[in-house]
């Protein structure tokens, strides 16, 4: 029966993917009868070698899956089509694209003239291929020096330009030629938005200009799931398991040669050294690269047998073997770009990455004097696991760059038209980057609700949703991840890019490991919870985590009364007591993640019992959930309800009732929230003798009812020399919200450069 079922379900999905493909065509039609534009843009995509491929096959793809808007040709050059280097355009041929032009146009040798020979070669031979194309647009990735001969060739020719990954940065002469074919493209696609202000900066046309995130991403974000011990096996042995191996793939640095194969000698004594099976790429054609094959046989790397040592490794088959390596080592553009996106460790070496932004996973060696020091990084690095990155892209490149290859008139001028004064005085007016914001996902889990917010970089709530917290484990990290997904697939529709996801919680949490070690009595099943990982996994996506106060003390140091100040404290007072300590500029976590339980100071020695096992806490008095207690107590005795006042048979007595009947004369319940103000107070007067901080901050619903009885026991009780120290109630509403965010937020941001 199970054959049978899986026939009918394979046949169904057969049909529904004809009539799909039917009404898109159909549509894509009626968009072109729209626009007046009946001709296809025929499209040139020429690519060089292995690596520049993996970041334009998927444009292929995504052109290929629309032929009635588009033509493709391919054109091939380069190291693609040399025996030493693999041979890479057979994958293109087993993609199924069919290879218009094979152009030879690499000069061997390896060395600096030789690259200067070869760039002749190709601007000679590409000028009969481009007149037999005569292509509307040609796409050109990268850096390479066989990109640069594309681009000048169809330049001089009056092709439009369209780049790819222009106006990163990353450290060696690569920067020199990305940079002159971002002056010869008339159309660039670029991955991260400092790229883009690099871009704007360089006075390129900001209406020219996309930032779509890289197109790989768009592959690699949806990669992991498949069968990867297969393909462990074949490339490194049977005998291999996922997390303990090692990939390196190690390039000469053409403006510092000798020093970069000194660096590749080390690197291979140090793997050598922490003997863990390694896969070894060949390097690529660039200068040097002779020299450094040389190393590897003279160390016996091709039959050493910790080593498997290969000229090629299908882009589909790298990404598994990445993703779940111990660790991936060299100085690759790969490894500081797309191996974040699985949160991989890497180590980068020398300075031909120097400038990239990188995720939390890259470790930087960026002078190995010595063997040591590469091998104390492997040590660091080898088998821990990261949050995913999306700083390279979200997997949606691939539509984007449709659509603006959709939106390119050829009927405009050719001629560029560079955008003078510089970029902080040239502001867009183009909508989408108007309405676009960095933003994160912020997540706060109370004892009653469960919150999930959109939270822009200025602190503003975009949106938020709200659901009762439910009583267990499952039910609770299912909702978490439903509600997640929903708010970041409502963000991409509010066009908010979301940087990561920062979460609030009760209880004692380890922020360094995502995890929460002991919750409240309020939120149950709830201890050694690894938060960061299923959401990270789902999201693809940093995720942090740490305690409300400590969420809360964040939000006022980036959004509120603390922003600017060097020490401050934060006080919660809501359904417990919680704090934060901020102690010159940074949060105090404490050496077992406990600092900061501010509702836990003892204030009287034969005090109520408290909800942590002791008594006399200030929770035990100035929280809601004592105050709740106090009232039902009243009320029990029918000493609480005052003329002017009335609680529903079917509504709980609470703390609100206890603070209006205290507002409307109740001398018992006055009485009750002065005790609790007083020793709220005493906590305050022990944290100013105990931190001296220079403001504390009171938090949460209950904070302006207390906050004219704390100042009095302050002028009563503390210390002459600290009664200056101003308390304020908090002006902010949200701050757990704004405090998960500002996790998000702040770290994000930090690593742009």
């Amino acid at each position: 029966y199970s054959g049978v079922i899986i026939l009918i379900i394979k046949f169904l999905f057969c049909q529904f993917q004809e009539l799909y493909f039917k009404n898109l065509s159909k549509r894509n039609k009626q968009i072109m009868e729209k626009n007046g534009n009946n001709r296809k843009l025929r499209v040139c995509v020429a690519t060089c070698n292995r690596a520049d491929y993996s970041k334009l096959a998927p444009i292929m793809f995504g052109i290929k899956t629309e032929p009635e808007f588009f033509e493709l040709d391919v054109v091939v050059l380069g190291s693609h089509l040399i025996d030493d280097y693999g041979n890479t355009y057979r994958m293109i041929e087993q993609d199924d694209f069919d290879i218009n032009t094979r152009l030879h146009t690499i000069v061997r040798g390896e060395d600096e003239a030789a690259m200067v020979e070869s760039v002749g070669l190709a601007l000679v031979k590409l000028p009969d291929v481009l007149n037999r194309l005569k292509p509307d647009i040609m796409i050109v990735h990268g850096d390479r020096f066989d990109a640069l001969a594309l681009a000048t060739s169809a330049a001089l020719m009056n092709i439009r330009i369209l780049h790819i990954e222009g106006g990163e940065v990353s450290g060696t002469i690569d920067d020199s030629i990305r940079h002159a074919i971002t002056k010869l493209a008339h159309y660039h696609v670029c991955c991260t938005r400092s790229a883009e202000q690099h871009l704007i900066s360089m006075c390129e046309d900001h209406d020219r200009i996309l930032l779509a995130g890289c197109p790989s991403y768009d592959k690699l974000l949806s990669a992991k799931n498949k069968d990867y011990m297969s393909i462990i096996r074949m490339w490194l042995g049977d005998d291999v398991k996922s997390k303990d191996y090692i990939v390196a793939l190690q390039h000469p640095v053409t403006t510092d040669i000798k020093h970069s194969i000194k660096m590749f000698e080390l690197t291979l004594d140090a793997l050598i050294s922490f003997n863990k099976r390694t896969l070894v790429l060949f390097p690529n054609i660039d200068a040097g690269s002779k020299e450094m094959v040389r190393v590897m046989r003279k160390k016996g790397i091709e039959h050493h047998p910790n080593f498997r040592a290969v000229k090629h490794v299908p882009f589909d088959q790298f990404i598994q073997l990445v993703a779940h390596a111990g660790c991936m080592i060299g100085n690759s553009s790969c490894g500081v770009r797309e191996v974040g996106a699985f949160g991989t460790p890497v180590i980068n070496l020398g300075t031909r990455q120097i400038g990239r932004e990188t995720g939390e996973n890259v470790l930087h060696v960026r002078d190995a004097d010595t063997q040591d020091k590469i091998l104390q990084a492997l040590h660091l690095q080898f088998g821990k696991q990261y949050p995913c990155s999306k700083i390279y892209g979200d997997g949606n490149a691939v539509p984007r760059i449709l659509k603006f290859l959709k939106s390119i008139d050829l009927q405009e001028p050719l001629q560029k038209k560079f955008c003078f004064p510089p970029v902080k005085e040239n502001i867009s007016q183009d909508i989408d980057h108007i309405l676009e914001t960095l933003s994160a996902l912020a997540v706060d889990l109370g004892g009653t609700n469960l919150r999930v917010a959109i939270v822009s970089m200025k602190g503003e709530i975009v949106k938020k949703y709200t659901q009762f917290n439910p009583k267990t484990y499952e039910e609770r990290i299912n909702l978490i991840l439903q509600m997640c997904v929903e708010a970041a697939a409502e963000a991409v529709k509010l066009n908010c890019r979301i940087l990561g996801v920062g979460i609030s919680t009760g209880g004692r949490v380890n922020p360094r490991e995502g995890i929460v070690l002991h919750s409240t009595k309020l939120i149950q099943e709830w201890n050694s919870v690894d938060l960061r990982t299923p959401l990270s996994d789902t999201l693809h996506l940093p995720v942090w985590v740490d305690n409300d106060g400590n969420c809360a003390a964040l939000a006022e140091r980036k959004f509120g009364q603390g922003k600017g100040l060097e020490n401050f404290v934060t006080l919660i007072t809501g359904t417990g007591i919680g704090g934060g300590i901020i102690h010159q500029h940074e949060l105090i976590h404490g050496s077992s993640f406990c600092a900061a339980e501010l509702g836990h100071l003892v204030v009287s020695l034969d005090g109520p019992d408290c909800s942590c096992g002791s008594h006399g806490c200030i929770e035990a008095y100035a929280s809601g959930m004592a105050l709740q207690r106090e009232a039902k107590k009243l009320h029990d005795e029918d000493l609480l309800l005052v003329e002017g006042m009335s609680v529903p048979k079917d509504e709980a007595v609470g703390a609100l009732h206890l603070i209006q009947a205290a507002k409307l004369g109740n001398a018992k319940a006055q009485s009750i929230l002065r005790t609790a103000g007083t020793a709220l107070g005493l906590g305050v007067v022990n944290i100013l003798h105990t931190m001296n901080p220079s403001l504390v901050i009171l938090s949460g619903v209950l904070a302006s009812h207390y906050i004219h009885i704390v100042k009095d026991v302050i002028r009563q009780q503390a210390l002459s020399s600290v009664q200056d120290v101003d308390v304020v109630v908090s002006d902010l509403v949200d701050p757990a919200l704004l405090g998960a965010a500002s996790m998000v937020l702040d770290y994000t941001t930090r690593r742009i450069y």
